[in-house]
């Protein structure tokens, strides 16, 4: 129903587990800085958002309410890109609508936070929006913006790298239908339902699926995508159905150590979010002695500097960023596919890395 004007209003758009306010409630900015080098991006909780930079088009479309500024300092380590190859430059479509921005420049403001929080990781899923005929440059295009606009920073290998590897990095989850250019996705364990018929149903997928990630190969990344949307309902429809949802069933094993892999959502709360991140502490006390909990209260990077992370101030900065590893990444290489893209396995670290160009 409607809400009403003043604290009523706001309780509707923000909650725990559901916000779409301008700004996150909370920040965590150097939430990965404290987890040990030696994890694999497989074995964490990542917090994620579906459609990242679908802030137009209205109630049938509109996916988020947070710039990509504002996402990335409230912990959010997944971003989902899908662009249009268009005048030979990729910009960002949700369907038809145009988001006012372009791949270029969320690498850009991507890696300017990576720069001044270079203990992070950020996944980064690049696909073509709506291709009725996948347009032949795109891949060129891809290609080319990686190596440009990535300065060494950008991971573009198929296996699944540690944090140590990628720490101040984008690792690129690509969907091309024959070159490989990053982890290959249709290679990932998914759970995509977008087409939501039943709400019901819907959050029963994604139950499953997060059940799945927590049991299952430790090896093999899991992306569990919230999100959806419908000819009887929309992305914040669902998102107010489901994220409550799953905010109760990952706080009921509060504490305790548990793989949820890569968690996806339109419109996350602050609490949902803070959950995700907390599931890897207990995890990281295994490996290290110093163990950041969420909020953080100086915890240690693994190369031995502390750094206070974590503040429900909200800034776009951490006013300590920890120290930033030099070592560059090989430049991005296209090289054909190996195998059908709808063959589903699992990414090995065993793998080749492509050629440097």
């Amino acid at each position: 129903g409607t809400c009403s004007p003043g604290g009523m209003e706001v309780r509707c758009r923000h909650s725990a587990a559901f916000d779409r306010m301008p700004q996150p409630a909370a920040c965590c900015p150097d939430w990965m800085a404290g987890l040990p080098d030696a994890l694999p991006l497989s074995h964490l909780s990542i917090p994620g958002t579906h459609d990242s930079l679908s802030l137009f088009g209205g109630q049938r479309l509109r996916c988020q309410s947070w710039s990509l500024e504002a996402q990335l300092a409230a912990g959010i380590r997944f971003l989902d890109i899908r662009c249009k190859l268009s005048r030979g430059e990729l910009h960002v479509y949700h369907l038809c609508t145009y988001q006012r921005a372009s791949l270029r420049e969320v690498l850009r403001r991507t890696l300017s936070f990576l720069h001044a929080h270079p203990g992070e990781v950020v996944l980064m899923r690049i696909k073509e929006e709506l291709p009725i005929f996948s347009r032949p440059g795109f891949a060129t295009q891809l290609h080319r913006c990686l190596l440009e606009e990535g300065r060494g920073h950008v991971w573009c290998q198929e296996e699944v790298p540690t944090l140590g590897q990628v720490r101040g990095k984008i690792v690129v989850l690509e969907a091309l239908a024959r070159e490989v250019l990053g982890i290959p996705y249709e290679q990932l364990s998914i759970s995509d339902a977008w087409n939501v018929l039943s709400l019901e149903r819907k959050w029963a997928r994604v139950r499953r699926h997060l059940e799945r990630a927590a049991s299952g190969d430790p090896t093999t990344m899991h992306l569990t995508f919230c999100s959806g949307n419908g000819l009887f309902t929309c992305p914040e429809e669902v998102a107010r159905f489901v994220n409550p949802r799953c905010y109760q069933h990952l706080r009921r094993r509060k504490g305790r150590p548990v793989r949820w892999g890569v968690v996806i959502m339109d419109f996350p709360g602050a609490g949902l979010l803070r959950l995700i991140m907390e599931s890897n502490t207990p995890r990281a006390s295994r490996h290290s002695t110093a163990a950041p909990s969420i909020p953080m209260a100086s915890p240690r990077h693994p190369r031995g500097r502390e750094d206070r992370c974590c503040s429900r101030r909200i800034s776009a900065r951490c006013p300590h960023p920890c120290p930033s590893g030099q070592t560059l990444l090989p430049v991005p290489c296209l090289c054909q596919r190996m195998s059908a893209p709808t063959e589903q396995k699992r990414v090995s670290s065993s793998r080749s890395a492509p050629r440097s160009l």
